[in-house]
Formats: C-alpha cells, structure tokens, sequence
C-alpha cells in the first residue's frame, strides 16, 4: 500500500471517528498510535507516544498556559470583569452604541487576561447582554457584538490556541503572542467603528444613556469607577510591561499575573475558598484538556511526517492542480472556514497543522504571520452557520426571546467585518510581524 493511501485512510479514519463523538485527543491519538503499530510495530508504535510526551514535559514554554487559564479565572470568579463593564457603562453611556462599545472593549480586555473564547462569552452572556437588553439595544446588535468580541480570546494575547499552534509549528509562542496585539486592536477598532458608525445612522439599535441616569452619577462616582475599572489594566501591564521591556521571560511574566490577580480579588474581598477551588478545577480540566491534545497532535503529525503525506498535498496544489503560492494560501484559509462550520479550533489546528505548517514554510511565508491568519480565520469559523461555535454558546446563554435565526442574522456584518480584518492583514504582513520583530531584535 502505498504512503499517500495510508496517510488518507488516517485521515478518514480521524473524521469518521471524530463522528462517533469520543474525545477528540482520544480518537487522533489512537489513530496515531494504531497507525505507527502497523507501520513499524509494536516497538515503534510505543517508542511514539513515549517520544512525544517528553517533547511536551521538556517545553518550557508551556508552564504559561495554567498560569494565564488561572488568572482569566480569577478574574471572572471574583468579578473584577463586573467592575470594567460599569466602568464602561459610565464612561461611553452618552455615545451613540456605547455600551456595545463598551461591551468590545470588555471583551479584548477579557482575551488579554484569559486566552479563551469561551470565558470571554459567559463574561458577556452573563453582565453585559442583560444590560444591553434592558436599555433597549436592539438584540441582534449585542448578540452580534458579543459574539465578535469573545472571539477576539483567541487572538490577543495570553491565546491558548497559539500556544498549541506554536508547538505543532515549532515557533516561539512569545513572537505569536506579540504578533497577536495589533490584528486583535485592529478588529477591536473596525468592530468599534462599525457599531458607531450603524448607531450614529440608526440611533435605536444601540441608543445612548438617558439624561436622567446621567445626571444622577456624580463625578466623583464617575472617578471611583474608573479607578476600579483600571485596577484589571494594571494587572496586565504588571504583567506584560516586564516582559516587554525583556526583565522577565514569558514563564515569569505568566506567574506576576496570576499572583497579580489573585492579590487584587483577596484586597478587595472577593476571594474566598470556594472561589479558590472553582478557579484550581477549572485551571486544572482545561489545562490537562489542552496537554492531552497537544500530545495526540505531536503524534499524528509524527506519522504524518514519517508518511510524507506533505509531499502528497504539495504535488496536489502546485503539480496537479498549479496554483500559486497567494493561490494556495487562500485555499488553505478557505478549507478553516469550512472545517469550522463543524469542528472548533483545536480539532481543526490538530488535522490540518501537520500538513499545512511544512507547505506554508516551503512557500516562503512567514509561520509565525501564517499563525496569524489561522486564527483569524478561526474566528470567522467560531461564527459562520450551521454550527460555529460561539453560534450555540449565545443561543445556550441568551433569554428566550432571542432565538437562532436572530442569532444567526445577528453575525453576517461582524463575520463582513472580520474578512476585511483578515485581508488587511494579508495584505500587510508587518501589523502582525512589526512587534515580534522589533522587540526580540533589540
């Protein structure tokens, strides 16, 4: 049998198995391990998953993941998020969509505390569309708005999903996260400019704050909420100005964070035992959740490697069907879209990274660009019906009222948005490599 016929019999052996509903670390590393067995025996199978697991014990860097998860956690346990989110209702309320302004600049304050996609949306589910629902904003503009904004979790740094991009793709995970900052502000302001522009156009989608609630918040009231608000801001510059500035690796700055946040909510009175131990589950599910995935991924692509199955998709983009290098790269970034319309982030990173990865290096484009791009792309997927994502995490957190198809309509301007996001970024590569490149340089 020749290497390409295995390597597709893996391949749909993963996605027929995907379907029985097991977990996905389970089923990919079983298809590797299975696979190895039968190509090179029982020793080669075991020597492996043995290989791969010290591969990821020995990666440094992956110390950071549990160190930020906790932070997000404490963040949100202790709800030091509630205080940014009045913060911003004082301070933006007279804007037209304001609090859905607001609500965008919660959210990419949440991704640079936490990583995940999924606690910026019950952050959002949970204080602002309440909020938002009960001071008349229409409800397919917040919906649409929370889901962009919990979107951006995967982009702004601390993001999970680069740390497991930066170990399939061997790329420092301290240049993906800077390359991160400007993409993710770059659609946090064509979100914002978009939600101005439609509110200032249409004011009973997003009105402002009534006279009435603003005359009765004093100044003073006004200056007490935006010194609780931008206590969370000085936990992240306590935490990234260091390492920034190069006085700390990302390991330490990792660690400054999590005991920031930790010595905030004890000051404030807010961290109690059982906040403590919600936040040490959760830390510990998620991050054993994300080990076991990126052992699986090391080893399916191990096999993948050991088949040459890049050989076989590099022959099929540029020998039989010749396409360009700009050609292929979109074709790539079409094929995330369609995955995940049923797949979320990881599953999609774990299939295709292995192949993908040595492609994109042998067309001369940056990795830690193209790292980039995979998660922008990510998160137009997180949103694209049937079944993005953060489609049914909205309809599983909203009020009745707002059904699917409000969900589903609620997303095709801000998904508009997000593409010429990514081709502005496509365009010009250095928003993404101009920090990276600056600060580990000097």
């Amino acid at each position: 049998m020749s290497y390409d016929l295995i390597a597709a019999l893996m391949f749909g052996s993963m996605l027929i198995m995907m379907l029985t509903g097991q977990r996905m670390f389970g089923v990919i590393g079983f298809v590797a391990v299975i696979a190895a067995v039968f190509l090179w025996g029982d020793r080669g199978g075991y020597d492996l998953a043995f290989a791969q697991t010290i591969k990821v014990m020995n990666w440094y860097p992956l110390l950071t993941l549990p160190m930020f998860i906790f932070m997000g956690y404490v963040m949100s346990e202790s709800r030091l998020a509630d205080d940014l989110y009045r913060m911003f209702h004082v301070w933006f309320g007279p804007v037209p969509g304001g609090l859905a302004i607001g609500t965008i600049l919660l959210m990419v304050l949440i991704s640079a505390m936490n990583g995940l996609s999924v606690a910026g949306m019950a952050i959002g589910a949970t204080i602002a569309l309440p909020e938002l629902l009960k001071r008349s904003y229409d409800k397919r503009m917040v919906t649409g708005v929370i889901q962009a904004g919990a979107s951006l979790g995967i982009l702004v740094p601390p993001s999970v999903v680069m740390v497991l991009y930066a170990m399939i793709a061997r790329q420092p995970v301290g240049q993906l996260w800077l390359a991160g900052v400007f993409p993710g502000l770059l659609l946090a302001t064509l979100f914002i400019i978009y939600i101005w522009l439609r509110c200032k156009l249409n004011p009973e989608l997003g009105p402002p704050i009534s006279d009435e609630d603003r005359q009765s918040i004093g100044r003073g009231e006004k200056y007490r909420l935006l010194m609780a608000g931008l206590m969370p801001l000085g936990i992240f510059a306590l935490m990234m100005v260091p390492f920034v500035m190069g006085y700390t690796r990302l390991v330490e700055s990792s660690v400054i964070g999590a005991l920031a946040a930790t010595a905030v909510s004890v000051f404030k009175g807010r961290m109690s035992w059982r906040v403590l131990e919600i936040c040490s589950r959760n830390t510990l599910a998620i991050s054993c959740m994300f080990l076991w995935i990126i052992l699986a991924a090391l080893a399916f692509g191990a096999v993948f490697d050991g088949l040459r199955a890049v050989d076989f998709v590099r022959n099929l983009f540029m020998d039989n069907l010749g396409l360009g290098r700009w050609e292929i790269l979109i074709l790539m970034q079409l094929s995330f879209i369609l995955m995940g319309t049923f797949l979320d982030d990881t599953a999609m990173l774990v299939i295709v990274a292995p192949l993908y990865v040595p492609i994109v290096s042998m067309l001369e484009f940056d990795l830690i660009w193209y790292g980039v791009l995979y998660t922008i792309t990510c998160q137009i997927a997180y949103m694209t019906p049937p079944f993005g994502y953060n489609l049914f995490l909205m309809r599983a957190m909203a009020p009745d009222d707002v059904t699917l198809s409000d969900i589903y309509r609620s997303i095709i301007p801000f998904v508009g948005v997000m593409i010429l996001g990514l081709i502005i970024v496509m365009i010009f590569p250095q928003i993404a490599l101009w920090l990276p490149e600056t600060l580990y340089n000097r």
